[in-house]
């Protein structure tokens, strides 16, 4: 459990971005329960008729959101997880159990490494090899290139700890078709694959053709509660709901998360084009910022470097990089919003593996933020690194 300091600092951060009257993007999970249930009674009457009979494990709703999914993706089946940890772990154990081969080739930076514990190993027995550790997804050579067997290949798009990046189309099929060479099975970790089509110039049934399964979540850009979708042929779907049984995912009810993930799909799908190119508006003006001499009078010097990456984002979401403390910057981002109503930055984190005094945020540009122009990211930067200044002198303490 969270220490107290711990929680009344979240606290601060929520009540402080929820009052802001500016910000890139409002996530869903910033709001408190009573918001989120009654937005959700108020919306929900327009994607399903809420006079009809309620799922049990499986079933109403939810069958008709796995159906949607499937026709969406262009896919003969479908099955709703509560978490795409658990859908995507079944699916690698599903295609090991298939091929014969418990090998999975996927990015050191991918989901299953980072985030879930050593889950694949430990609760699949499945072993993990890496074709590269660019950060960047593999290309065709580096799968030739592998110098032992494997059995599945799991693509991440966009592969988000290495900034949210993607392949260009013809990489893409180059990477899928010598895995095919290989007698590979392809499966697509697509957590946010809705998001990848103004970056391929190709419509969602065409990407997630590629991918033998695909796995999308509900949550992460399209505002749902939760949940996750599997889809791929009808036989190996079948298998998965075997496993999803065992794994504990059988849930008895799970109706609030499918009505959210129908409205998510209703009104954020077609909107997320729009917030792509309005995400390389708002990185295009921060690095003209950023680089921006100080001027007479400024509150605050630029600094000595930045990255904002990638330069023209892939997607929604990118990072953005600067050599201070992370709690400098935090503390600097939170009294932005508090005090001018304005959230531009939301947390940042040490560099983990990188040289100490380095922090990275990750900026999302949703709704919110296609009222921001260009000169809105300028003037906010600049008043957050007037903020960065005091934070760090009131970090260093007074001078001797």
């Amino acid at each position: 459990m969270a220490d107290t300091s711990e929680q009344d600092e979240r606290r601060r951060r929520l009540a402080a971005w929820q009052a802001s009257g500016r910000t890139l993007w409002r996530n869903s999970a910033d709001r408190s329960v009573g918001e989120r249930l009654a937005a959700l009674a108020d919306d929900a009457s327009s994607v399903y008729d809420l006079d009809e009979w309620t799922d049990v494990y499986g079933g109403g709703v939810v069958a008709d959101l796995e159906s949607k999914v499937a026709a969406l993706l262009g896919f003969p089946a479908a099955a709703f997880f509560p978490t795409g940890t658990m859908a995507q772990q079944v699916a690698l154990r599903c295609w090991a159990g298939r091929t014969g081969n418990a090998t999975v080739a996927l990015h050191p930076l991918a989901h299953p490494e980072v985030h879930e514990g050593g889950a694949l190993s430990a609760v699949s027995g499945l072993r993990t090899i890496h074709p590269t550790s660019e950060p960047r997804l593999p290309t065709a050579d580096e799968i030739h290139a592998t110098d032992e067997p494997f059995g599945t290949l799991m693509l991440e798009l966009p592969l988000r700890d290495a900034g949210y990046v993607l392949p260009t189309w013809d990489e893409l099929v180059a990477v899928v078709a010598a895995a095919r060479e290989r007698d590979v099975v392809v499966h697509f970790d697509g957590a946010r694959l809705w998001e990848c089509v103004t970056h391929f110039g190709r419509p969602l049934e065409e990407i997630a053709g590629l991918a033998d399964s695909v796995y999308v979540s509900f949550y992460k850009s399209l505002d749902g509660l939760s949940g996750a979708m599997l889809v791929g042929p009808s036989a190996m779907v079948e298998e998965a709901r075997v496993w999803r049984h065992r794994y504990g995912g059988q849930v008895f009810q799970q109706y609030p998360a499918a009505l959210s993930a129908l409205l998510g799909l209703e009104r954020e799908l077609p909107r997320l084009p729009s917030y792509v190119a309005h995400a390389r508006v708002v990185a295009a003006a921060l690095a003209d910022a950023f680089a921006e001499p100080a001027g007479a009078g400024a509150d605050a010097s630029p600094p000595p470097w930045f990255r904002v990456h990638p330069r023209q984002p892939h997607t929604h979401q990118f990072q953005v990089w600067l050599p201070y403390d992370a709690r400098v910057l935090s503390e600097a981002a939170v009294r932005q919003a508090e005090e001018t109503g304005v959230t531009l930055f939301r947390r940042w984190f040490d560099s983990g593996a990188g040289p100490p005094g380095v922090a990275m945020t990750e900026v999302t540009v949703g709704s919110a933020g296609l009222e921001w122009t260009a000169d809105d990211v300028r003037q906010a930067l600049r008043e957050f690194l007037a903020r960065v200044e005091t934070e760090r002198t009131r970090a260093d303490g007074p001078a001797d």
